[in-house]
């Protein structure tokens, strides 16, 4: 038997006491000050948050808006959720605040520790999302949350929760600060790498590499919302396709016109230049002209090697409305050519950097899967020390 099951057992084995939010916490509402009372120096006035939805910062972060007359204040170690959209959003604040109507702030009474509150509204989330409104904007039904039931549990059981709950928290931030750290000296020896200034390396235009491709258009009416073969557009490119083309056409494109092989490097031309994707040869089709390729010789420059000097190249894009990386700057881009050794090393090196961080292997290993698997371990935790029985009645 746990700690907990032990002071469960002591001090509540009937079940737990439930009661109304509006019973337990102080529970305040922003309102906005006048327009004239805000500042830009902290030492004229009390930091403000309107939340995610007008000039003041997320919650989570610290604003560079200040107030000389505040009218709604939250004091240290205060719970903040967004009530406007998007709502739901929650932080403790570690400093004294002014809110805006974007938010309001709790905090916990005798019975209620104001840690414990933040992380039972974290665990049923949607309990307090489903209290908003149905209109266009978004908004939490403030007299409907105070009427929320939520447990109490005797402080003891309260604190250990906390406790248990707090180290996951920490062993998660330590973990994200050294991810952090690693995809810095991951970017640093990524550029000292492939920095060839100096050096004698053969330098060649991608045109001069190889052929700027791109498969052939496919027109809207060929599409459709569920079918045999993903298409992706541009902004579907690295992301889950929202559109299909039948098989047919698929086989008769791919045969007839210019199509990626294997580990071929797919760029985008549009929104995001130059955001890379490595070919799978996974069944697809992609928008021509906006995603396109270079049909490199790999006995010359190998794909690994572009796929990593792409990801520090000045593209030179043509204005406008909608930036655009065109064919012809493409292959006018200059890049160095090492020997296939020199490329080899330094693919094996950046590689093992990439394992570590994940930076293209959408965190199935090295940090980000040990990060996302204590999230998963943190959140069912988080559950079962958050599912209380009701009181006996």
């Amino acid at each position: 038997m746990n700690k907990i099951e032990q002071l469960i057992q002591q001090l509540c084995p009937d079940g737990v006491e439930f009661k109304e939010l509006q019973e337990v916490v102080y529970l305040t509402m922003g309102t906005s000050p006048a327009g004239n009372t805000f500042v830009s120096n902290p030492n004229d006035g009390i930091e403000f948050h309107q939340g995610k939805t007008s000039f003041g910062n997320e919650i989570i972060k610290h604003s560079s808006i200040y107030t000389t007359s505040p009218i709604k204040v939250a004091e240290p170690n205060s719970l903040i959720m967004s009530v406007r959209a998007p709502v739901g959003d929650t932080n403790l604040t570690n400093r004294k605040i002014a809110i805006g109507r974007g938010l309001c702030s709790m905090v916990g009474k005798n019975a209620l520790m104001t840690k414990f509150l933040y992380y039972f509204i974290n665990e049923n989330i949607n309990t307090f999302k489903n209290k908003s409104n149905g209109s266009t904007f978004e908004a939490i039904n403030t007299q409907e949350i105070k009427k929320i039931k939520i447990p109490i549990p005797p402080l003891p059981i309260q604190q250990e929760i906390v406790t248990i709950l707090d180290k996951f928290t920490r062993l998660e931030a330590e973990l994200e600060a050294e991810l952090e750290a690693r995809r810095k000296q991951y970017e640093y020896y990524r550029n000292e790498l492939l920095n060839f200034d100096g050096k004698e390396v053969e330098w060649k235009m991608l045109g001069e590499v190889g052929k700027v491709c791109m498969c052939k258009r496919v027109m809207k009416y060929e599409t459709k919302s569920m079918g045999d073969i993903p298409f992706y557009k541009i902004g579907t490119f690295g992301k889950e396709a929202d559109a299909f083309i039948s098989k047919k056409l698929h086989d008769d494109y791919k045969r007839r016109f210019s199509f990626p092989k294997i580990g071929d490097i797919l760029i985008s031309a549009s929104g995001t230049i130059g955001r890379t994707v490595v070919y799978d040869g996974k069944p697809a089709y992609f928008q021509d002209s906006n995603i396109v390729w270079i049909d490199n010789d790999e006995c010359k420059v190998t794909n690994r090697f572009l796929s990593y000097y792409y990801k520090i190249v000045e593209w030179k894009v043509d204005g406008g409305t909608i930036s655009r990386l065109y064919n012809d700057n493409l292959a006018k881009t200059k890049i160095p050519i090492p020997p296939l050794s020199e490329q080899n090393r330094i693919v094996e090196i950046l590689d093992k950097f990439d394992a570590l961080v994940a930076s293209t292997s959408s965190a199935t290993e090295g940090l980000p899967a040990e990060i996302a698997a204590r999230r998963k371990q943190y959140e069912y935790y988080r559950g079962k020390l958050l599912d209380f029985r009701p009181l006996k009645k």
